[in-house]
This record gives structure tokens, sequence and C-alpha cells, in this order.
């Protein structure tokens, strides 16, 4: 694994003197494989034409695409009924909620257009306030900026209840996590992911090897009774033209903890 010289941001105080990204909100789509197997067609596409466009908002931040391979899904630590069918994951990180509006009416004016041919199965929307961020001191990168420092994945854990998941970072394979609380999402979604947290490890290691490492950690969290685990799974990064690199497969059968 790289080894970056100097001391890590987070301990540099003229440093994070200088600035901070002022993301504070995340719009969370999970969503199921295509139904007629074009998945590479669908995220194509959306790579193009979609997603782009989502950044003449404002307050748009950032933006990750992550995908759930057969060996992703054989990995899970935890997938409940109600995520099980997730292997896509598409996350937006605003300023702040008031931009969902532009997002919904950017969304309406594309389909008006014609330009939104493909859909994926809906598993959920959720929208959730960043509750915390941290680096591994190996990153050497700040917390604040993990989400633009490149990643061959990120280990998605959703759970049931509110709990500190900063020691996570010492995971080898983990260089930072961001996490979040679940709030009730604005119309038209509607849905409610109160009471959940949804924690991002950004991974620089293949994210199967460090699903792996982290199963029996998140195994002993959830039997301490700090949290119930809804989902925990690795996915991979999407890698620009190269589509059809990290596809769901032909199964999508769930694999859940027990």
């Amino acid at each position: 694994m790289l080894h970056l010289e100097g001391t890590p941001t987070d301990e540099l105080a003229d440093v994070l003197a200088t600035g901070s990204p002022d993301i504070t909100f995340a719009f969370i789509s999970l969503s199921a494989r295509h139904p007629d197997g074009r998945d590479a067609e669908y995220l194509e596409w959306h790579s193009f034409d979609h997603r782009p466009e989502q950044y003449r908002l404002a307050g748009l931040r950032s933006s990750m695409r992550l995908v759930s391979t057969p060996a992703c899904r054989q990995a899970r630590a935890a997938s409940a009924e109600r995520f099980d069918a997730a292997d896509h994951v598409m996350t937006y990180l605003f300023a702040g909620p008031e931009t969902i509006p532009l997002f919904n009416a950017l969304g309406g004016a594309l389909h008006e257009a014609g330009r939104m041919p493909l859909r994926l199965p809906t598993v959920e929307f959720m929208t959730a306030d960043l509750a915390g961020r941290v680096a591994s001191r190996r990153a050497v990168a700040g917390a604040e900026v993990i989400p633009w420092r490149p990643a061959l994945g990120v280990y998605l854990i959703i759970e049931s209840g509110h709990a500190p998941v900063d020691t996570l970072a010492e995971v080898p394979g983990v260089a930072g996590i961001w996490w979040y609380h679940g709030n009730s999402a604005p119309a038209p979604y509607d849905t409610d992911a109160r009471g959940l947290q949804i924690t991002y490890c950004y991974l620089d290691d293949d994210p199967v090897e460090v699903a792996g490492r982290l199963a029996g950690i998140l195994g002993e969290r959830w039997e301490s009774g700090s949290a119930e685990g809804l989902l925990a799974a690795p996915f991979y990064v999407l890698v620009p033209f190269e589509w059809d690199r990290h596809l769901p497969g032909e199964s999508a059968e769930g694999v859940r903890r027990v």
C-alpha cells in the first residue's frame, strides 16, 4: 500500500484554518440491478448525461456511484430485507437541503425532454445529515476532504441506532469515514430514515478484501447492542469508460448475517 510522507492534515492547525467544505446533507439512492441486465448501459447513460447535469446546481459539492458485484454480495456482513436488493448506490453531497427542490425540478425537466430513457428499480431513497468524519492517520489527507481522495470503493453500513464508528478507520484499507444520521426525506420521496446511521468507509484497498477485515469487528459491534446492522456491504466505485467492469451479475440473491 502507498506510503505517504509528512504530518497528517488533521494534526496541522494552519492547514485546517485555510478552509473546510460546507457539505452538511446527503441524498442517497439505492437501486436494484436492471431486470433485463442493462446495468452497463444504464451506467454509461447516467455518467455521460444525467450525473454531469446535476453540477449546474449551486448547492452540489460531490457525487459518487457505487456498484455491487456477486463477490461483494457474498462478502456482506448484514443485508436485511429492507435493503437486500441494493446493488447500485448513487450519492449526492449538498451544502444543505435547500437544494433538493431544484434537484427535483432538474430531474423533471430532463424527463420531459426525453433525457431519462433508463431506470433502475428503486430500493429506497434516503436523505441524511452529516454527523461526523474521520481519516486514517496513514491517509495523510484530512477527514474533511476524504470524499475527493481516490478510492477503489466504499464499505457502506446502514444501522438502526447511532454509535461511534471512528475506530473503523484503523482497519487496513479504510482511508477515512463519513457518517450521517438519517432524516425524513421531503416530497416527493416521503421516506423516513430517522433513527438510522449511514456510514461510508472510503477504501484504498480492494473492497472485498477489506470486507473480510471488517466482518468480525462489525459482528462484535452488533452483538454488543450498540447498533443493529441492516446493511454492511462492500461496493466498487464506477470506473469511467469501463461500464461493464463491476456489475451485479446474474444472481441477486441476498446474503444475510446469522
